[in-house]
Protein backbone atom coordinates (compact mmCIF):
# COMPACT_ATOMS: atom_id res chain seq x y z
CA UNK A 1 0.00 0.00 0.00
CA UNK A 2 2.83 2.43 0.84
CA UNK A 3 4.64 1.78 -2.44
CA UNK A 4 1.44 2.17 -4.45
CA UNK A 5 0.54 5.41 -2.68
CA UNK A 6 4.00 6.89 -3.26
CA UNK A 7 3.68 6.09 -6.98
CA UNK A 8 0.30 7.77 -6.95
CA UNK A 9 1.77 10.90 -5.37
CA UNK A 10 4.32 11.08 -8.19
CA UNK A 11 1.67 10.81 -10.90
CA UNK A 12 -0.78 13.41 -9.56
CA UNK A 13 -0.66 16.80 -11.24
CA UNK A 14 -1.09 19.92 -9.14
CA UNK A 15 -3.33 21.91 -8.89
CA UNK A 16 -5.94 19.78 -10.70
CA UNK A 17 -5.43 16.80 -8.40
CA UNK A 18 -4.61 18.81 -5.29
CA UNK A 19 -7.35 17.23 -3.18
CA UNK A 20 -6.36 13.67 -4.03
CA UNK A 21 -2.67 14.52 -3.46
CA UNK A 22 -3.48 15.77 0.03
CA UNK A 23 -5.34 12.54 0.83
CA UNK A 24 -2.50 10.43 -0.56
CA UNK A 25 0.08 12.23 1.60
CA UNK A 26 -2.20 11.81 4.60
CA UNK A 27 -2.32 8.06 3.97
CA UNK A 28 1.49 7.90 3.71
CA UNK A 29 1.80 9.90 6.94
CA UNK A 30 -0.47 7.48 8.78
CA UNK A 31 1.25 4.42 7.34
CA UNK A 32 4.60 5.74 8.62
CA UNK A 33 3.37 6.64 12.09
CA UNK A 34 5.38 4.36 14.38
CA UNK A 35 5.51 1.47 11.88
CA UNK A 36 9.18 0.60 11.33
CA UNK A 37 8.61 -1.60 8.27
CA UNK A 38 6.80 1.19 6.48
CA UNK A 39 9.40 3.72 7.58
CA UNK A 40 12.15 1.52 6.17
CA UNK A 41 10.19 0.98 2.97
CA UNK A 42 9.65 4.74 2.64
CA UNK A 43 13.42 5.24 2.57
CA UNK A 44 14.00 2.30 0.21
CA UNK A 45 11.37 3.54 -2.27
CA UNK A 46 12.94 7.00 -2.41
CA UNK A 47 10.03 8.47 -0.47
CA UNK A 48 12.12 11.33 0.91
CA UNK A 49 12.82 12.68 -2.58
CA UNK A 50 9.24 12.11 -3.73
CA UNK A 51 7.66 14.00 -0.82
CA UNK A 52 10.34 16.71 -0.75
CA UNK A 53 9.90 17.40 -4.47
CA UNK A 54 6.16 17.76 -3.96
CA UNK A 55 6.18 20.17 -1.01
CA UNK A 56 9.12 22.21 -2.35
CA UNK A 57 7.70 22.56 -5.86
CA UNK A 58 7.24 26.14 -7.04
CA UNK A 59 3.58 25.51 -7.88
CA UNK A 60 2.68 24.47 -4.34
CA UNK A 61 4.95 26.94 -2.50
CA UNK A 62 3.91 29.89 -4.67
CA UNK A 63 0.27 28.86 -4.33
CA UNK A 64 0.76 28.75 -0.55
CA UNK A 65 -0.98 25.40 -0.29
CA UNK A 66 -0.24 25.05 3.39
CA UNK A 67 -2.30 21.87 3.74
CA UNK A 68 -0.16 19.85 1.33
CA UNK A 69 3.10 21.32 2.68
CA UNK A 70 2.12 20.60 6.26
CA UNK A 71 1.07 17.04 5.43
CA UNK A 72 4.34 16.38 3.59
CA UNK A 73 6.35 17.71 6.51
CA UNK A 74 4.42 15.46 8.87
CA UNK A 75 5.30 12.48 6.66
CA UNK A 76 9.03 13.31 6.95
CA UNK A 77 8.66 13.96 10.67
CA UNK A 78 7.15 10.52 11.25
CA UNK A 79 9.90 8.82 9.27
CA UNK A 80 12.63 10.80 11.05
CA UNK A 81 11.60 9.18 14.33
CA UNK A 82 12.72 5.76 13.03
CA UNK A 83 16.41 6.27 13.71
CA UNK A 84 19.71 7.81 12.70
CA UNK A 85 19.87 6.24 9.23
CA UNK A 86 16.49 7.68 8.32
CA UNK A 87 17.43 11.06 9.78
CA UNK A 88 20.60 11.32 7.70
CA UNK A 89 18.68 10.69 4.48
CA UNK A 90 16.02 13.26 5.39
CA UNK A 91 18.62 15.79 6.47
CA UNK A 92 20.35 15.63 3.10
CA UNK A 93 17.17 17.11 1.59
CA UNK A 94 16.36 19.58 4.38
CA UNK A 95 19.92 20.83 4.13
CA UNK A 96 19.09 22.20 0.69
CA UNK A 97 17.94 25.79 0.34
CA UNK A 98 14.53 24.67 -0.96
CA UNK A 99 13.30 24.16 2.59
CA UNK A 100 14.22 27.76 3.41
CA UNK A 101 11.34 28.81 1.16
CA UNK A 102 8.99 26.70 3.28
CA UNK A 103 10.33 28.34 6.44
CA UNK A 104 9.68 31.76 4.89
CA UNK A 105 5.95 31.02 4.56
CA UNK A 106 5.54 32.27 8.14
CA UNK A 107 2.85 29.78 9.07
CA UNK A 108 2.65 28.12 12.46
CA UNK A 109 1.12 24.95 11.01
CA UNK A 110 4.13 24.45 8.71
CA UNK A 111 6.79 25.74 11.09
CA UNK A 112 5.99 23.26 13.89
CA UNK A 113 6.49 20.04 11.85
CA UNK A 114 9.57 21.55 10.19
CA UNK A 115 11.03 22.20 13.65
CA UNK A 116 10.19 18.63 14.66
CA UNK A 117 12.15 17.28 11.70
CA UNK A 118 15.14 19.54 12.37
CA UNK A 119 15.33 18.69 16.06
CA UNK A 120 14.85 14.97 15.54
CA UNK A 121 17.73 14.98 13.07
CA UNK A 122 20.21 17.02 15.16
CA UNK A 123 19.41 15.55 18.58
CA UNK A 124 22.45 13.54 19.62
CA UNK A 125 24.23 14.19 16.33
CA UNK A 126 26.99 16.78 16.68
CA UNK A 127 27.83 16.60 12.99
CA UNK A 128 24.32 17.61 11.94
CA UNK A 129 24.24 20.36 14.59
CA UNK A 130 27.39 21.80 13.05
CA UNK A 131 25.85 21.55 9.58
CA UNK A 132 22.65 23.29 10.71
CA UNK A 133 24.65 26.21 12.05
CA UNK A 134 27.03 26.41 9.12
CA UNK A 135 26.84 29.21 6.58
CA UNK A 136 24.98 26.96 4.16
CA UNK A 137 22.13 25.87 6.44
CA UNK A 138 21.96 28.71 8.96
CA UNK A 139 19.45 30.61 6.77
CA UNK A 140 16.97 27.80 7.48
CA UNK A 141 17.24 28.34 11.24
CA UNK A 142 17.12 32.12 10.77
CA UNK A 143 13.84 31.91 8.82
CA UNK A 144 12.37 29.48 11.36
CA UNK A 145 13.07 31.98 14.16
CA UNK A 146 11.67 34.86 12.11
CA UNK A 147 8.52 32.87 11.42
CA UNK A 148 8.07 32.01 15.10
CA UNK A 149 8.70 35.66 15.98
CA UNK A 150 5.98 36.76 13.58
CA UNK A 151 3.28 34.12 14.10
CA UNK A 152 4.33 32.21 17.22
CA UNK A 153 4.71 28.46 17.60
CA UNK A 154 2.43 25.78 18.96
CA UNK A 155 4.82 23.02 20.01
CA UNK A 156 8.11 22.93 21.89
CA UNK A 157 10.30 21.72 19.02
CA UNK A 158 11.66 25.22 18.44
CA UNK A 159 12.63 25.54 22.10
CA UNK A 160 14.45 22.25 21.91
CA UNK A 161 16.37 23.38 18.81
CA UNK A 162 17.36 26.70 20.38
CA UNK A 163 18.32 25.06 23.66
CA UNK A 164 20.61 22.68 21.81
CA UNK A 165 22.19 25.16 19.38
CA UNK A 166 22.29 28.41 21.35
CA UNK A 167 22.49 27.47 25.03
CA UNK A 168 24.34 24.15 25.07
CA UNK A 169 26.42 24.77 21.94
CA UNK A 170 28.17 27.95 20.81
CA UNK A 171 25.96 29.06 17.92
CA UNK A 172 24.00 31.83 19.60
CA UNK A 173 26.04 34.72 18.18
CA UNK A 174 25.91 33.61 14.51
CA UNK A 175 22.13 33.25 14.73
CA UNK A 176 21.68 36.46 16.71
CA UNK A 177 23.78 38.39 14.19
CA UNK A 178 21.80 37.07 11.21
CA UNK A 179 18.60 38.39 12.81
CA UNK A 180 19.90 41.95 12.66
CA UNK A 181 18.66 44.67 10.33
CA UNK A 182 19.20 48.42 10.27
CA UNK A 183 15.91 49.96 11.33
CA UNK A 184 12.18 49.59 11.70
CA UNK A 185 9.51 51.69 10.07
CA UNK A 186 8.13 54.51 12.14
CA UNK A 187 4.64 53.95 13.49
CA UNK A 188 3.69 57.59 12.95
CA UNK A 189 4.79 57.81 9.34
CA UNK A 190 8.00 59.66 10.16
CA UNK A 191 11.59 58.60 9.76
CA UNK A 192 12.49 54.99 10.54
CA UNK A 193 13.30 54.37 14.20
CA UNK A 194 16.82 53.16 14.90
CA UNK A 195 17.28 50.46 17.52
CA UNK A 196 20.26 48.64 18.93
CA UNK A 197 18.34 45.38 18.51
CA UNK A 198 15.56 44.00 16.33
CA UNK A 199 12.24 42.41 17.11
CA UNK A 200 13.54 39.03 15.93
CA UNK A 201 16.61 39.32 18.17
CA UNK A 202 14.38 40.26 21.07
CA UNK A 203 12.17 37.24 20.40
CA UNK A 204 15.23 34.97 20.46
CA UNK A 205 16.41 36.44 23.77
CA UNK A 206 12.97 36.11 25.34
CA UNK A 207 12.64 32.44 24.33
CA UNK A 208 16.12 31.61 25.61
CA UNK A 209 15.36 33.41 28.87
CA UNK A 210 12.20 31.37 29.22
CA UNK A 211 14.05 28.11 28.51
CA UNK A 212 16.75 28.77 31.09
CA UNK A 213 14.26 29.92 33.71
CA UNK A 214 12.17 26.77 33.27
CA UNK A 215 14.92 24.21 32.60
CA UNK A 216 18.01 25.49 34.42
CA UNK A 217 18.65 22.13 36.10
CA UNK A 218 18.19 20.21 32.84
CA UNK A 219 20.35 22.16 30.39
CA UNK A 220 24.10 22.60 30.19
CA UNK A 221 24.93 26.24 29.57
CA UNK A 222 27.99 26.88 27.43
CA UNK A 223 30.51 29.53 28.40
CA UNK A 224 30.21 31.04 24.93
CA UNK A 225 26.50 31.67 25.44
CA UNK A 226 26.99 33.21 28.89
CA UNK A 227 29.73 35.50 27.59
CA UNK A 228 27.66 36.57 24.58
CA UNK A 229 24.70 37.48 26.79
CA UNK A 230 27.00 39.53 29.04
CA UNK A 231 28.19 41.42 25.95
CA UNK A 232 24.59 42.13 24.99
CA UNK A 233 23.91 43.41 28.50
CA UNK A 234 26.86 45.82 28.34
CA UNK A 235 25.71 47.09 24.95
CA UNK A 236 22.10 47.50 26.05
CA UNK A 237 23.07 49.52 29.12
CA UNK A 238 23.56 52.46 26.79
CA UNK A 239 19.81 53.06 26.75
CA UNK A 240 19.83 54.11 30.43
CA UNK A 241 20.86 57.62 29.40
CA UNK A 242 17.58 58.24 27.61
CA UNK A 243 14.81 56.31 29.37
CA UNK A 244 11.88 57.70 31.32
CA UNK A 245 10.36 56.43 34.53
CA UNK A 246 9.12 52.84 34.08
CA UNK A 247 5.47 52.18 33.34
CA UNK A 248 5.49 48.38 33.17
CA UNK A 249 7.49 45.25 33.78
CA UNK A 250 8.88 43.04 31.01
CA UNK A 251 7.91 43.04 28.22
CA UNK A 252 7.60 46.82 28.00
CA UNK A 253 7.00 47.12 24.26
CA UNK A 254 10.38 48.77 23.75
CA UNK A 255 12.76 46.50 21.85
CA UNK A 256 15.95 47.83 23.40
CA UNK A 257 14.64 47.96 26.97
CA UNK A 258 13.27 44.43 26.70
CA UNK A 259 16.59 43.19 25.28
CA UNK A 260 18.34 44.71 28.29
CA UNK A 261 15.86 43.08 30.66
CA UNK A 262 15.96 39.61 29.13
CA UNK A 263 19.77 39.55 29.01
CA UNK A 264 19.83 40.49 32.70
CA UNK A 265 17.26 37.80 33.52
CA UNK A 266 19.32 35.19 31.67
CA UNK A 267 22.40 36.10 33.70
CA UNK A 268 20.35 36.05 36.89
CA UNK A 269 19.22 32.48 36.23
CA UNK A 270 22.64 31.30 35.06
CA UNK A 271 24.22 32.64 38.25
CA UNK A 272 21.48 31.02 40.34
CA UNK A 273 22.95 27.62 39.58
CA UNK A 274 24.77 26.36 42.66
CA UNK A 275 27.80 24.41 41.55
CA UNK A 276 28.57 23.36 45.12
CA UNK A 277 25.62 21.01 45.52
CA UNK A 278 26.49 18.22 43.10
CA UNK A 279 24.90 19.76 40.03
CA UNK A 280 26.37 19.47 36.54
CA UNK A 281 30.13 19.34 36.53
CA UNK A 282 31.73 22.45 35.09
CA UNK A 283 28.73 24.72 35.52
CA UNK A 284 30.31 26.71 38.33
CA UNK A 285 33.17 27.56 35.97
CA UNK A 286 30.77 29.66 33.93
CA UNK A 287 29.84 31.82 36.90
CA UNK A 288 33.49 32.13 37.88
CA UNK A 289 34.34 33.16 34.33
CA UNK A 290 31.63 35.81 34.35
CA UNK A 291 33.05 37.15 37.60
CA UNK A 292 36.50 37.29 36.01
CA UNK A 293 35.04 39.46 33.24
CA UNK A 294 34.00 42.06 35.82
CA UNK A 295 30.31 41.20 36.19
CA UNK A 296 30.06 42.25 39.84
CA UNK A 297 31.95 45.49 39.30
CA UNK A 298 29.70 46.35 36.37
CA UNK A 299 26.53 45.69 38.40
CA UNK A 300 27.72 47.60 41.47
CA UNK A 301 28.55 50.61 39.29
CA UNK A 302 25.12 50.28 37.72
CA UNK A 303 23.42 50.28 41.12
CA UNK A 304 25.36 53.38 42.16
CA UNK A 305 24.38 55.19 38.96
CA UNK A 306 20.68 54.53 39.56
CA UNK A 307 18.67 56.89 41.70
CA UNK A 308 18.04 55.38 45.17
CA UNK A 309 14.89 53.34 45.83
CA UNK A 310 11.77 55.50 46.23
CA UNK A 311 11.58 55.20 50.03
CA UNK A 312 15.20 56.32 50.39
CA UNK A 313 14.68 59.18 47.95
CA UNK A 314 11.72 60.41 49.97
CA UNK A 315 13.69 60.17 53.20
CA UNK A 316 16.64 62.13 51.87
CA UNK A 317 14.45 64.72 50.16
CA UNK A 318 12.42 65.27 53.31
CA UNK A 319 15.48 65.51 55.49
CA UNK A 320 17.16 68.01 53.20
CA UNK A 321 13.92 69.87 52.52
CA UNK A 322 14.27 69.25 48.80
CA UNK A 323 11.65 69.40 46.13
CA UNK A 324 10.23 65.86 45.97
CA UNK A 325 9.97 66.11 42.20
CA UNK A 326 13.74 66.17 41.80
CA UNK A 327 16.14 63.30 42.05
CA UNK A 328 19.62 62.43 40.92
CA UNK A 329 20.72 59.34 39.11
CA UNK A 330 19.38 57.26 36.28
CA UNK A 331 15.90 55.77 36.43
CA UNK A 332 15.04 52.11 36.06
CA UNK A 333 14.02 51.36 32.46
CA UNK A 334 11.37 48.82 33.53
CA UNK A 335 9.67 47.73 36.72
CA UNK A 336 11.86 45.15 38.36
CA UNK A 337 15.17 46.30 36.84
CA UNK A 338 16.78 47.05 40.21
CA UNK A 339 15.47 43.76 41.61
CA UNK A 340 17.07 41.86 38.73
CA UNK A 341 20.45 43.54 39.32
CA UNK A 342 20.35 42.76 43.03
CA UNK A 343 19.28 39.19 42.24
CA UNK A 344 22.28 38.63 39.94
CA UNK A 345 24.66 39.96 42.60
CA UNK A 346 23.03 37.88 45.31
CA UNK A 347 23.27 34.74 43.21
CA UNK A 348 26.90 35.41 42.29
CA UNK A 349 28.10 35.68 45.90
CA UNK A 350 26.33 32.55 47.12
CA UNK A 351 29.11 30.51 48.80
CA UNK A 352 31.78 32.32 46.80
CA UNK A 353 34.04 34.02 49.33
CA UNK A 354 36.20 35.81 46.79
CA UNK A 355 33.04 37.39 45.34
CA UNK A 356 31.91 38.39 48.84
CA UNK A 357 35.34 39.95 49.44
CA UNK A 358 35.20 41.80 46.13
CA UNK A 359 31.98 43.52 47.09
CA UNK A 360 33.44 44.56 50.44
CA UNK A 361 36.59 45.86 48.72
CA UNK A 362 34.45 47.92 46.35
CA UNK A 363 32.39 49.40 49.19
CA UNK A 364 29.33 47.55 48.01
CA UNK A 365 28.00 46.12 51.28
CA UNK A 366 26.24 49.29 52.39
CA UNK A 367 24.93 49.69 48.85
CA UNK A 368 23.43 46.19 49.05
CA UNK A 369 21.93 46.95 52.46
CA UNK A 370 20.17 49.93 50.90
CA UNK A 371 18.35 47.54 48.58
CA UNK A 372 16.61 45.76 51.47
CA UNK A 373 13.54 47.98 51.19
CA UNK A 374 10.17 47.81 49.53
CA UNK A 375 9.87 49.68 46.25
CA UNK A 376 6.79 50.11 44.06
CA UNK A 377 8.92 50.16 40.93
CA UNK A 378 10.77 46.98 41.86
CA UNK A 379 8.62 44.11 43.12
CA UNK A 380 10.42 41.76 45.52
CA UNK A 381 13.37 44.16 45.88
CA UNK A 382 13.35 43.69 49.65
CA UNK A 383 13.38 39.91 49.31
CA UNK A 384 16.20 39.91 46.76
CA UNK A 385 18.11 42.45 48.86
CA UNK A 386 17.85 40.28 51.97
CA UNK A 387 18.91 37.24 49.92
CA UNK A 388 21.94 39.13 48.64
CA UNK A 389 23.01 40.40 52.06
CA UNK A 390 22.50 36.96 53.55
CA UNK A 391 24.84 35.50 50.93
CA UNK A 392 27.35 38.30 51.46
CA UNK A 393 27.62 37.49 55.15
CA UNK A 394 27.48 33.69 55.09
CA UNK A 395 30.85 32.27 56.12
CA UNK A 396 32.58 35.66 55.79
CA UNK A 397 33.77 37.06 59.13
CA UNK A 398 35.17 40.26 57.61
CA UNK A 399 31.82 41.15 56.05
CA UNK A 400 29.99 40.26 59.26
CA UNK A 401 32.26 42.54 61.32
CA UNK A 402 31.81 45.40 58.89
CA UNK A 403 28.02 45.20 59.12
CA UNK A 404 28.16 44.79 62.90
CA UNK A 405 30.13 48.02 63.22
CA UNK A 406 27.58 50.07 61.30
CA UNK A 407 25.72 52.58 63.42
CA UNK A 408 22.66 54.69 62.81
CA UNK A 409 23.93 58.25 62.53
CA UNK A 410 20.60 60.01 62.89
CA UNK A 411 16.97 59.94 61.96
CA UNK A 412 14.64 61.68 59.57
CA UNK A 413 10.90 61.94 60.13
CA UNK A 414 9.03 60.48 57.17
CA UNK A 415 5.75 62.06 56.07
CA UNK A 416 4.18 58.60 56.15
CA UNK A 417 5.08 58.19 59.83
CA UNK A 418 4.16 61.75 60.78
CA UNK A 419 0.71 61.17 59.39
CA UNK A 420 0.34 58.28 61.83
CA UNK A 421 1.57 60.34 64.79
CA UNK A 422 4.95 58.59 64.90
CA UNK A 423 8.59 59.54 64.50
CA UNK A 424 11.90 57.70 64.42
CA UNK A 425 14.36 58.30 67.25
CA UNK A 426 17.81 56.83 67.83
CA UNK A 427 18.68 55.31 71.21
CA UNK A 428 21.94 57.03 72.19
CA UNK A 429 23.21 53.98 74.06
CA UNK A 430 22.41 51.17 71.62
CA UNK A 431 22.41 53.33 68.46
CA UNK A 432 19.29 51.47 67.42
CA UNK A 433 16.24 53.06 65.82
CA UNK A 434 12.92 53.08 67.65
CA UNK A 435 9.43 54.41 66.93
CA UNK A 436 8.10 57.13 69.24
CA UNK A 437 4.49 58.21 69.53
CA UNK A 438 4.23 61.99 69.08
CA UNK A 439 0.59 62.21 70.14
Amino acid sequence: MLTTTLHLCQSLYYPYCGGILLLALKLVRNLCAGELRNQDSFIEKNGVDIVSNIICSKEIVNDSNYGIIRMGLQVLANVSLAGKEHQVVIWDRIYSLKFVEIAKLQRKDTCDPLCMIVYTCIEGNDELINKLCSDNALPLLVEIVRTASAVGFGEDWLKLILSKTCIEESYFTPLFSKLRYASTESTDGGLPQMHMFTQDQLFLLSILSEIINEQIEHVTVSKAFAFDVFKILKTALGILDCVSRPKSSLPTGSIDIDALGYSLCILRDICAFDGHDNFKEGYVDIVESLLSLGLIERLLDLLRDLEPPAIIRRTVQHGENQDTTTSSGKVCPYKGFRSDIVAVIGNCVYRRKHAQDEIRAKNGILLMLQQCVTDDENPFLREWGIWGVRNLLEGNGENQRLVGELEIQGSVDLPELSGLGLRVDVDQKTRRAKLVNTG
